[in-house]
């Protein structure tokens, strides 16, 4: 069966997806609250849809990229929600960064419509969506993750079957624990460097070709030496 897929929330990670889905020609859904973020994905060539309800029944996977419980609730299950529009052709790749119990909440809920959901969230910034630099940590049955694999490894550097649902969850709050404790440590480096008389450009290239290397180095380092926080990789309220 061809994919017909949709995105449901189109902000900074969300638009990255279906900016890449639709360059690699695949038919593509969208929705989300701002009208605007619905405007842009249109104007790249998206199928803008009058609510979540609409985004189900036109495909067969849909991408959730929500930034809160609030969110979560009425995208799924509020009037034009999913839920609504769900069928059991439905995979469900809920990617965003939530309390586990939400999550169980949604997969319970689109069950008893008929539609699979996987707990799937994403390991990287904002910055790095726009160039498929990032990691599904998907969860859940794996049927409904073959089914999806290959559509995910378009908007992806890496995309992982971990288990039963619920433990890409668990691995992004493991992920998102080291992060924080990476940036901390660049900053460090930087501001270290600074004071020593290193420019901390050479000090990245450097000291991230050795065993001091991290991620975080590489794509939160130049921005710290540069001074360039214009550029946001995430809202504030998230």
């Amino acid at each position: 069966m061809p994919q017909r897929v949709g995105v449901l929330g189109l902000g900074i990670m969300g638009s990255a997806y279906a900016r890449h889905l639709v360059d690699a020609g695949c038919t593509t859904s969208g929705f989300d609250v701002d009208a605007e973020a619905l405007q842009r994905f249109a104007a790249h060539g998206g199928r803008a849809a009058a609510d979540p309800r609409e985004v189900a029944g036109a495909c067969n996977v849909v991408i959730t990229a929500l930034p809160s419980v609030a969110a979560i609730d009425l995208a799924f299950f509020g009037d034009g929600g999913l839920a609504s529009g769900a069928h059991d052709e439905l995979v469900v790749v809920e990617a965003s960064t939530l309390p586990l119990e939400v999550k169980e909440r949604v997969r319970v809920g689109m069950a008893a419509r008929g539609a699979a959901v996987l707990d799937a969230p994403v390991s990287g910034t904002g910055s790095q969506a726009k160039v498929k630099d990032i990691a599904f940590y998907a969860s859940g049955e794996r049927a409904a993750y073959d089914r999806v694999e290959a559509l995910l490894a378009r908007i992806a550097r890496s995309v992982r079957y971990v288990g039963e649902f619920g433990v890409g969850s668990k691995l992004k709050y493991i992920a998102n624990l080291l992060v924080t404790i990476h940036n901390l440590s660049t900053a460090e480096a930087v501001v270290l460097a600074q004071k020593a008389g290193i420019d901390p450009l050479m000090m990245i290239e450097v000291v991230g070709d050795g065993a001091g290397a991290s991620r975080m180095l590489q794509v939160r380092g130049p921005m710290m030496a540069a001074g360039s926080y214009d550029e946001p990789g995430m809202k504030l309220d998230v």
